[in-house]
């Protein structure tokens, strides 16, 4: 029987080429579009799966609030983790990261530029699952200066050679570091990478008792059964206890009258694997992805198959009239109605499988295309897990029944005395339910157009808002402490060449902020404020073209401003200083609680040192004293910067840094990297709006094709009446245009609340207005009109003598 049913379907199908090759090719794009879409729900989703821990695995953030300034972020102090392994029993292990990023390495006279250069504790690899190819899992970075090399990395610095127990110098470090073991490269698929890792006991802070020094990442391995909850409940006790004696010592308060100030500090457990899906949680290496982006794009996903399936529908249910008197027949011979229910799903079940295969091949065919757009490697092994096959066959095959359910039943459901006598309307149903289907096409390609146009909108104002300072013609060299206390030299000889405006060596730089350091103001004993500091030079205001609003900025002229500061306009008004030039802000530097006061004599407009999902907060620039080298040196160029020009000063570098090679950036170049993540989300949905509009519209052409045909006649007759051109195409589009206008009116609000609710994830934000409403609309008629121009224009010219001939 099932054999007769499939034969009985592709004869079926072979008669009605155009609407069968409109289905097919429209269904194609549908599944093509939401495997990609889930290709990239499950890369994003597969973070940090890999580790056979993973469920016992925490990251310590610190939740802290410091006078108006909320803090939650990724890093806590290197005291945290050995105390919670003494103080916790639930602790099995514990694990701190410092993340360098790229780094230089030397092997005698070459030199390697290391991407990821990571220390860790010695537990890392009893805790992550990165297999350690070479060396002893106990000891292997047990030891001062030792390290371990990625299965890359050390291919590249050895090639062949075995690179155990050989020396290797990091940076401009003295002592060079023993290489212990050789380790797997990192998946893809973690919050954090690593070319090298390094023994953390190397790190001179390894041991600091300071609890109030957060600087390192701390992973904590809980022991099975643990409830991390419970954990929790432990870390205000161990902030009162450990804590609470250096405010005091520090502020002067109690940690209860700190706390009752509206201050907070506290710490939380972070699962390994939601690391990746909470962007709420800063100083993150690899940017986390907000869980409302994998959200809409599996929406969208679901509603192009909608829109694929509606059109399956639509033009089934359209051509009724062909296969009504097929129908009629069938049920006189005695073919039941599940029968014949049963031969139309089999019908849209193998135009799905046809569709899936074709699917496919334009998936791997599109795949490169989408890695390129994404910076991604996704693959579409269909062979890799047995299950891949048979749930890509089940999705076709639900996909069919759903969108040949309706057809089926409606089809089925004919009258046979009435469709044998030709009176197919008197037979079937109306086409209201029809005209239902196109008005949700409409309204998802609606909801798409609007919804690309504010994305697109928010990228643009990100990516042109005026962030306070010129971030043009900057060119920042980092690990300026590979010069040493050449800094001022390096600056005037760099000054020496044509078109260079301006040089300023800073601790930090916009998008580059690493002090978030706690204040206090002279007579206000007991309140802290938390500020972002840089230590800058005399030239740092007029090469970041920054504007002081009051006051002035450090002078050479003035000695005493090597101990003053300056802070942004948002400093004056949050922590409410009327008068400036009589306040000093109070620095506790030392166990004795030993005082330095800072005056502030100037404040700076407000700019945006960090991308903007940030509010602008509190800033202090303080003086950048001698020796103190590291950071960054930033160049300014009367005009764009040329090849030549990096090059001359590149061999300038050369001279000061002797083997290190110069790394550097372009600032306008970095802070659209900070929105890398918002652009390719935007260019994915401009992709897949696209693929479903042009789905919907060809739905829409197979429909009016249809329309048209079964209206020839009526068109050869309202012509031969004298009907123009004009009113004829009115006459057709009126109801397409009817219908836009209700998909419309439910799309406007549906989309605003969409729309609204995803703009709460940046501080700085556009405002929804009319006109991107007004556009959506407007397209939609477009392409509407567009779609049913070509079949109703060459039915118009069509000889009412040969229409009317027509049946």
């Amino acid at each position: 029987m099932i054999k007769n049913i499939l034969k009985h379907s592709l004869r079926a199908l072979k008669k009605q080429r155009g609407y069968v090759a409109i289905n097919i090719f429209g269904l194609s794009i549908g599944i093509a579009s939401s495997l990609i879409i889930a290709l990239f729900i499950i890369h994003q989703l597969s973070f940090d799966q890999f580790n056979l821990k993973k469920d016992r695995i925490y990251r310590l953030t610190l939740d802290g609030k410091i006078g108006e300034q909320e803090v939650n972020a990724a890093y806590t102090a290197s005291v945290i983790g050995p105390t919670m392994a003494t103080d916790f029993p639930e602790v099995e292990k514990f694990c701190r990261l410092n993340i360098f990023g790229e780094t230089i390495v030397k092997k005698e006279d070459l030199i390697f530029s290391v991407k990821d250069f990571v220390e860790v504790d010695s537990s890392f690899f009893e805790i992550f699952s990165i297999p350690l190819l070479k060396g002893n899992i106990q000891t292997v970075l047990t030891e001062p200066n030792t390290m371990v090399l990625s299965e890359s990395m050390a291919k590249t610095i050895f090639g062949s050679e075995d690179p155990i127990d050989k020396m290797l110098q990091i940076n401009t470090r003295k002592e060079p570091y023993r290489i212990t073991g050789v380790m797997a490269n990192f998946p893809e698929e973690t919050h954090f990478n690593a070319d090298i890792l390094t023994s953390f006991v190397t790190n001179r802070r390894a041991n600091d008792p300071e609890w109030l020094n957060n600087s390192f990442s701390t992973y904590v391995l809980l022991k099975p059964n643990t409830s991390p909850k419970n954990v929790e409940a432990k870390f205000p006790g161990m902030v009162e206890k450990y804590i609470g004696p250096r405010v005091q010592q520090l502020f002067g308060v109690s940690l209860s009258d700190f706390l009752s100030q509206g201050n907070r500090y506290n710490f939380h457990l972070q699962p390994l694997t939601s690391i990746h899906h909470d962007p709420t949680v800063e100083h993150e290496v690899k940017p986390a992805i907000d869980p409302k982006y994998l959200i809409i794009f599996g929406s969208i996903a679901i509603l192009i198959i909608v829109i694929a399936s509606i059109n399956f529908m639509n033009l089934s249910t359209a051509q009724a009239t062909k296969r009504a008197k097929e129908i009629g027949v069938k049920k006189v011979s005695g073919s039941s109605k599940s029968m014949l229910v049963l031969q139309f799903l089999t019908d849209s079940v193998v135009i799905s499988f046809i569709a899936l295969i074709i699917a496919v091949i334009m998936v791997f065919i599109a795949l490169p295309f989408f890695n390129n757009l994404l910076d991604a490697h996704f693959r579409f092994n269909l062979f890799s897990h047995f299950y891949k096959i048979p749930v890509l066959f089940l999705f076709a095959f639900v996909v069919g029944i759903l969108a040949g359910a309706y057809p089926a039943f409606y089809l089925s459901s004919f009258n046979p005395s009435t469709v044998l006598k030709g009176k197919v309307k008197d037979g079937v149903k109306n086409g209201k339910l029809r005209s239902i289907l196109v008005s949700v096409q409409f309204l998802i390609s609606i909801v798409l157009i609007i919804g690309t146009i504010i994305m697109y909108r928010q990228l643009t104002y990100m990516v042109n808002k005026d962030l306070g300072f010129g971030k043009d013609r900057l060119l920042v060299i980092e690990q300026a402490g590979s010069i040493g206390d050449q800094v001022n030299t390096f600056k005037q000889e760099v000054l020496k060449l044509p078109g260079i405006r301006n040089v300023s060596a800073s601790t930090a730089v916009p998008g580059h902020n690493n002090n978030n350091n706690g204040y206090m103001l002279e007579g206000r004993d007991g309140q802290t404020f938390l500020m972002q500091t840089a230590y800058v030079d005399y030239d740092f205001l007029d090469t970041y073209g920054m504007q002081l609003t009051d006051g002035r900025f450090f002078d050479r002229s003035y000695g005493s401003d090597k101990e003053a500061c300056i802070v942004n306009q948002k400093t004056i008004e949050e922590f409410g200083i009327d008068d400036f030039q009589q306040t000093r802000f109070v620095v506790i530097f030392n166990d004795s609680g030993e005082k330095t006061y800072m005056p502030i004599i100037g404040v700076c407009n407000d700019f945006h040192f960090e991308s903007l999902h940030n509010r602008i907060n509190p800033y202090i620039m303080r003086f950048k004293q001698e020796g103190n080298n590291w950071g960054y040196i930033t160049v300014k160029f009367n005009s764009d910067a040329s090849v030549n020009s990096v090059k001359q000063i590149e061999d300038i570098w050369k001279r000061f840094a002797s083997n290190n090679p110069l790394q550097y950036f372009f600032m306008n170049d970095d802070f659209s990297h900070m929105y890398k993540a918002e652009r390719q989300n935007a260019e994915l949905s401009v992709v897949f709006a696209i693929l479903g509009i042009f789905i919907a519209a060809l739905g829409l052409f197979g429909l009016t094709s249809f329309t048209i045909e079964q209206r020839t006649k009526e068109v050869g007759v309202r012509k031969a009446l004298g009907a123009s051109g004009i009113s004829i195409f009115y006459l057709i589009s009126k109801e397409i245009i009817v219908l836009v206008c209700i998909a419309t009116a439910v799309a406007w609000p549906l989309i605003y609340w969409v729309a609204s609710n995803w703009l709460h994830n940046y501080y700085y934000r556009i405002n929804l207005r009319v006109f991107e409403f007004v556009i959506g609309f407007a397209l939609a008629i477009a392409i509407a009109l567009t779609t049913i121009s070509y079949k109703t224009l060459k039915s118009i010219q069509i000889n009412p003598a040969n229409t009317l001939r027509y049946e």
